[in-house]
């Protein structure tokens, strides 16, 4: 039996054993509904987290899980907000932007009658951008609303899908990097909107940037290596037929989930496959890195979340939320905080791995 099989057998085996004692991490801190299920994602802030949800609230949790302030929009936020200094920027799907203060949530500016926001938000210390349904990338004031920029789609390529949200921008090493539907990769200077490059993909998953690098994962299985400043391919790999998970780097691997339920590691050097682990359910968001450890968030309707040690066998700990787990974990020292798709936000203190 290849060794990839053995392992992946050993590792089910080892799991599901695991998952009926269903070990747990110290202590859990907090729960807290939001009272909305929610598929925007939770903001990490130096004392809690930021978040949005289908009723169109708006809340500030702090480390305990209390609101700081809760603002209503009216309309869902599907979008994940972003925070510029003291401004957090939020956009509804009913084509309301607004910003609020982040000490207490009042509202600095709103602007109505907008495209619907479907596709999380970016910002920098002057701007906050906002890609449209139909691909139009716009650079608004911080401070105002106003427009800075606005750059359409380009001519020629197809259109997005306006009725799905686009993978979340990436601002890094001077450049903004859009998804355009089937029209691939657009990058653009964050001063003017300038295309800087262009990169035809299709069914693109996600991005994660470091080092002047851009990782990019596909659903036909495609991960692949950018240059942040030209575009140019570093390395391509196929490691799967099909993936489920944008990309994500962690503990010196990037890591991608499969359609068929399983988490690869691969080398960010070259992409080569270090190795697998099997999961119970599909990895559809990015995972999160603690001391040694890999969190891990899973898309059923149990919503297991696993703590695992690559190369070390089963997991740490497991924990069962019994709602799917669709945007990443948020760690903050050594306090964990998880958004489950039915608006629950539920924090947990990690122990750290022993030496």
């Amino acid at each position: 039996m290849p060794p990839f099989r053995c392992q992946r057998l050993v590792l089910l085996l080892a799991m599901a054993g695991l998952m009926a004692a269903c070990r747990q991490p110290t202590g859990k801190l907090f729960t807290f509904s939001s009272d909305a299920p929610s598929r925007a994602g939770l903001v990490p802030l130096e004392d809690g987290v930021l978040m949005g949800n289908e009723a169109g609230r708006v809340l500030r949790l702090d480390a305990k899980g209390e609101p700081v302030w809760r603002v209503e929009l009216g309309r869902e936020v599907a979008a994940r907000p972003a925070v510029s200094g003291g401004s957090v920027l939020v956009g509804t799907v009913g084509g309301t932007l607004v910003s609020l203060a982040l000490a207490d949530g009042s509202e600095r500016w709103r602007l109505t009658g907008q495209p619907p926001v479907l596709t999380s938000l970016v910002a920098d210390e002057g701007s906050v951008y906002v890609v449209a349904p139909d691909g139009t990338v716009r650079a608004l004031s911080v401070d105002s609303g106003e427009v800075r920029w606005r750059r359409p789609p380009p001519s020629g390529v197809p259109r997005p899908d306006t009725t799905r949200p686009q993978p979340p921008p990436v601002l890094a090493g001077g450049r903004l990097v859009v998804v355009l539907g089937d029209a691939g990769l657009v990058a653009l200077s964050p001063q003017d909107g300038t295309v800087r490059w262009r990169r035809p993909l299709v069914r693109v998953l996600g991005m994660e940037a470091q080092d002047e690098v851009l990782y990019v994962s596909t659903q036909k299985g495609e991960v692949l290596a950018l240059g942040l400043a030209d575009g140019q391919v570093r390395w391509r790999q196929t490691p799967a037929s099909a993936l489920s998970s944008p990309p994500s780097l962690a503990q010196g691997q990037l890591w991608v989930g499969t359609e068929d339920k399983l988490l690869l590691a691969l080398s960010p050097q070259d992409g080569r496959e270090s190795f697998r682990l099997a999961l119970p359910a599909p990895l559809v968001t990015q995972v999160a890195g603690f001391r040694e450890w890999l969190l891990v968030p899973t898309r059923d309707s149990q919503g297991w979340l696993l703590a695992i040690k690559p190369r070390e066998g089963p997991p740490v700990f497991t924990l069962r939320l019994d709602t799917p787990l669709l945007t990443r974990p948020v760690v903050l020292g050594e306090q964990l905080f998880v958004l489950g798709q039915d608006g629950r936000v539920l924090s947990w203190r990690l122990q750290p791995p022993k030496p």
